[in-house]
């Protein structure tokens, strides 16, 4: 649309991540996904008259852990505040949440987009407790309450009006996603329900300084539908004023069978939520000591490992950027590391044939069961040109996989170690030009690259056993005598 070129878009993003604790982040309850409906619930879940609820130490400590990652500043002194509003799937008729302290402020997040790296800017991480979930699609009559998320521990982690086009929007989530499963916060299932996104859209004419009024678009349940709703929003926008009309301040939710976004309920400028200091939970102090420990124990971040990766084991950008995309496979790279110097080679086959391997098994780094010490000594195999990296990759490799044994003793096993012996592999290169002598006077004439058709024939010929890179050396003696 032409039109677009006249306006900047302006997005917040609002992610909230449920936390991966065993327990709820006020009583004991189960967080387990995909129980039976309502059954993960007790009185303190449900609000029952006399019941206390008990802040979730690891809970906390997640919270603080997400915001070390983010280079937030720690809040020390902390409360939890009821948050008041009526809801079906909401128990207790309020929600426990942070308001005026949460337990991290400020913060940024480095995303990577056409144009470069730059930090997007967050406001704030704050607690609080999930709400349950209206199931509108079982009954015809009536919706359908489970309880059995009320009560999960969130971290809401929000922006700044930081992002300008549904492609930074969709890189930030991606990262915050990649973020939270690497440091062990939240398992980052979107289609679970345990990372959602509501994203806060607005234009202005380019050259504003003032924000355009808002839309909210909630409960975006994946990384695609978070960038389809901001670009259809962006688009109906647009339109709109261009016609004439006036954005409305509106909640909106987004229908991923058409790409398209509906209206839910217009929003007055202020909700009056009725904050105030939760009575049963008492406010709590972070010790330097608790927040110093949990910093300790932090991974070293995706963005640290590839600079890491590129300047100490010389490795491409892009090689350190995909080794360092999912804390599996970073950690099994750096466990190969211990056991051999080669890092390209373990590049190489980790990110070529082992990720085929685990691709068509439909596996990750997590469960591969090949030891790091048998892919170095596999490594090692083939540098030295025992074995070579065809036969080792096609044969030797899904064998070791099953048998986790010595590379060099299956090798022998299986007969697969190459030929170096000069007379074996001269009776095979003979072999090989005595069968197309046609190609021998074309090579003779010139036609140098039919070098590779010889030494593709006495492979074939010594069943991949015979070393290439003599028999090369054999094949251009012969030739070009």
């Amino acid at each position: 649309m032409e039109a677009a070129e006249k306006y900047e878009v302006v997005i917040g993003l609002e992610v909230h991540a449920q936390l991966a604790t065993n327990s709820k982040l006020f009583c004991g309850d189960s967080t387990a996904f995909g129980a039976e409906p309502n059954t993960h619930i007790s009185p303190v879940t449900l609000g029952h008259p006399g019941t206390l609820p008990v802040t979730n130490r690891k809970a906390v400590e997640y919270a603080i852990r997400m915001g070390l990652a983010c280079n937030c500043e720690i809040e020390k002194d902390n409360y939890f505040a009821r948050k008041n509003y009526f809801y079906p799937d909401l128990p207790k008729g309020y929600q426990i949440s942070q308001h005026t302290t949460p337990i991290c402020k400020g913060g940024k997040v480095r995303i990577k987009t056409a144009d470069g790296e730059r930090e997007v800017q967050l406001n704030r991480i704050h607690l609080e407790e999930d709400a349950g979930k209206s199931i509108h699609d079982i009954d015809d009559a009536y919706t359908c309450i489970d309880l059995n998320r009320a009560g999960t521990p969130l971290i809401e982690i929000v922006t700044e009006p930081d992002l300008y086009s549904a492609e930074e929007a969709w890189q930030y989530v991606t990262e915050i996603r990649k973020l939270v499963r690497w440091i062990g916060v939240c398992d980052g299932n979107m289609e679970e329900g345990s990372l959602r996104c509501d994203a806060n859209v607005s234009i202005r004419l380019k050259g504003e300084k003032s924000l355009g009024t808002k839309v909210e678009v909630k409960n975006l349940n994946s990384i695609r539908n978070v960038k389809k709703a901001i670009e259809f929003e962006i688009d109906r926008m647009i339109r709109l004023v261009e016609s004439g009309g006036k954005v409305q301040q509106q909640t909106r939710s987004f229908d991923a069978a058409t790409d398209t976004t509906f209206a839910i309920r217009d929003k007055e400028e202020a909700n009056d939520y009725r904050y105030f200091p939760d009575p049963d939970l008492a406010p709590f102090h972070l010790t330097d000591e608790f927040i110093n420990t949990i910093a300790a124990a932090l991974p070293a971040l995706p963005n640290e490992l590839v600079n890491r990766y590129q300047n100490a084991f010389q490795l491409t950008e892009y090689d350190a950027r995909q080794l360092a995309e999912e804390k599996a496979a970073s950690d099994y790279f750096q466990s190969v590391t211990a056991y051999s110097d080669q890092y390209k080679a373990i590049a190489n086959w980790m990110l070529g044939p082992i990720r085929q391997f685990l691709n068509e098994a439909g596996m990750g780094f997590d469960s591969f069961g090949l030891q790091p010490s048998v892919l170095a000594e596999l490594i090692k195999l083939v540098e030295s040109g025992k074995v070579n990296f065809s036969i080792a990759s096609s044969k030797l490799l899904p064998a070791l996989i099953r048998e986790n044994g010595s590379p060099l003793a299956l090798a022998e096993d299986m007969n697969l170690l190459q030929v170096s012996d000069a007379g074996e592999l001269a009776s095979w290169v003979s072999e090989a030009l005595a069968a197309m002598p046609d190609k021998v006077t074309e090579y003779k004439k010139g036609k140098k690259g039919l070098i590779g058709l010889f030494v593709g024939e006495v492979k074939k010929r010594s069943k991949g056993k015979a070393d290439p890179k003599i028999v090369t050396q054999l094949l251009e003696e012969k030739l070009n005598n």
